[in-house]
């Protein structure tokens, strides 16, 4: 019960919000998506994992868009709900990145993984789509304080599911990277 607690935050935990600022000279910015009916009562939950410590940039339902400024450079990022699956991501400076969090039929409910999105899908009728059909969210006290309470959970998740994401071959783990040309 503990773990089906712990990856099905609400969405009462984020803050709707305007759409974030173009990316800085200095910065890049992963959006992150979300527009599919499949799981769409299953919140999926957004880490930075780049560093040994994780860091929790929110969580995004079905029809939100969050943004996420870093430093340029490469970072992973692991999405959660009853796993866990990651993207390799190599940004570089002032640009804005894509990547939809798609279901997948899990043990219980819907697991989630990354889509990242490339040069062609941004100019596609999909991605106006789901650009249209998407509110921008931000990380509020109430999603912070969720992941807080549920850290072990998505630490133990992490150790779990990272060992499996490394041993995919390299076309599959190519195809969940987000790469610096992908970036606008």
């Amino acid at each position: 019960m503990v773990l089906f607690l712990a990856a099905c935050a609400s969405s009462t935990t984020m803050v709707k919000s305007a759409a974030p600022a173009a990316a800085k000279p200095n910065e890049a910015t992963v959006v992150f998506m979300r527009s599919s009916f499949v799981g769409s009562a299953i919140a999926a939950s957004v880490f930075d994992v780049s560093q040994p410590g994780t860091r929790f940039v929110g969580v995004v339902d079905n029809g939100m868009k969050l943004a996420y400024v870093v430093s340029p450079g490469d970072h992973t990022f692991m999405v959660v709900s009853e796993s866990a699956d990651f993207m390799k991501a190599t940004l570089l400076p002032g640009r804005t990145y894509y990547a939809l969090i798609t279901p997948r039929m899990g043990a219980w409910k819907a697991r989630f993984s990354f889509r990242p999105l490339r040069q062609p899908d941004l100019a596609g009728v999909d991605f106006a789509d789901w650009d249209k059909n998407t509110h921008w969210v931000e990380t509020g006290a109430e999603a912070v304080a969720w992941a807080s309470r549920n850290a072990a959970d998505v630490e133990k998740k992490r150790a779990t599911y990272w060992p499996e994401w490394s041993s995919k071959d390299i076309e599959q783990r190519n195809s969940q990277t987000l790469n610096a040309a992908d970036g606008r």
